[in-house]
């Protein structure tokens, strides 16, 4: 920043220090009006002296920030304006606006990208020109994950996974969850009604043991995990917990250890109940909205 020739105001009198990142112009139109700051070798800051000096501070940085932003709109209008980007998925208006099918990528990028929001009225995001050039640079992962994304190219993928290995193995996985059952150490049950966390299933709630034994082959194919525990397993029914049972579930001091995890349930740690609980805020909220949609 300039410097002063005058003497810095002793910060004991009323006012406020003011920051910014050096600029020439901002300076001058800093000085013109705050006529009476000083700047502050020792502090890096100016002083204003006066009892609203914060607010007119703020209010000048605002204009600021907004000149700035227009300034940088305009650079980034021109930057497109010599290197466009020609997309299905890119509306060009006062801003830019992208509109794909759902991608966790393409979240991911633009959630990278300055000043991009989402706006709900318009179901697009919204990029202002300030962030072309770094839009540019997300833009092929963005294009190329948003392609993915289409629902021919999903049904596509899908079609031409039914044969693999892969694919039978998720819709035999996909059927043992649909039975809400899992395989445990007939000498050591938990406590039904206890929230407890599983390997595969996340955090859960058993309901009832059934007592009928766990076939070796069920448990190889579907628990692998579970087979070092050498020991007879029965079938015990679950269901998620919920939200209100995983606040009032009281987690444990360290993570499970090996024989806690053989044997196929533990009680959850702080981190996992953090998780657990975000998801099914997520659930909460998603069934919320779909009743209030009717």
């Amino acid at each position: 920043m300039e410097k002063s020739d005058v003497p810095a105001a002793p910060q004991t009198a009323p006012g406020a220090e003011a920051r910014f990142p050096y600029d020439r112009a901002a300076v001058e139109r800093f000085r013109q009006t705050f006529p009476r700051a000083r700047w502050s070798d020792e502090r890096k800051s100016w002083f204003v002296p006066g009892k609203n000096a914060a607010r007119r501070i703020q209010r000048w940085l605002a204009q600021e920030a907004d000149l700035r932003g227009a300034h940088d709109d305009s650079k980034g209008r021109d930057a497109f304006a010599f290197d466009p980007l020609s997309s299905r998925y890119l509306e060009i208006a006062d801003d830019l606006r992208i509109r794909t099918p759902y991608s966790r990528t393409v979240l991911e990028e633009l959630r990278a990208v300055p000043w991009a929001s989402w706006d709900d009225e318009l179901r697009a995001w919204r990029v202002p020109f300030r962030s072309y050039e770094e839009l540019r640079r997300h833009w092929p992962s963005i294009e190329r994950a948003a392609g993915r994304a289409e629902p021919d190219e999903r049904k596509r993928r899908r079609e031409a996974s039914k044969d693999s290995e892969e694919y039978k193995a998720a819709r035999l996985q996909y059927a043992e969850r649909r039975r809400r059952r899992y395989p445990l150490p007939a000498d050591d049950l938990p406590r039904l009604g206890l929230t407890v966390a599983t390997e595969q299933y996340g955090i859960v709630v058993f309901t009832e043991i059934s007592g009928e034994l766990v076939d070796a082959s069920e448990l190889a194919a579907f628990y692998p995990h579970l087979i070092e525990a050498k020991v007879d397993h029965v079938w015990g029914r679950w269901r998620p917990a919920t939200l209100a049972e995983l606040i009032r579930t009281w987690p444990a001091r360290r993570a499970a250890g090996l024989a806690e995890r053989q044997r196929g349930w533990w009680q959850p740690t702080l981190p996992e109940l953090r998780i657990a609980r975000q998801k099914a805020r997520s659930l909460a909220r998603r069934r919320a909205k779909l009743v209030s949609s009717f």
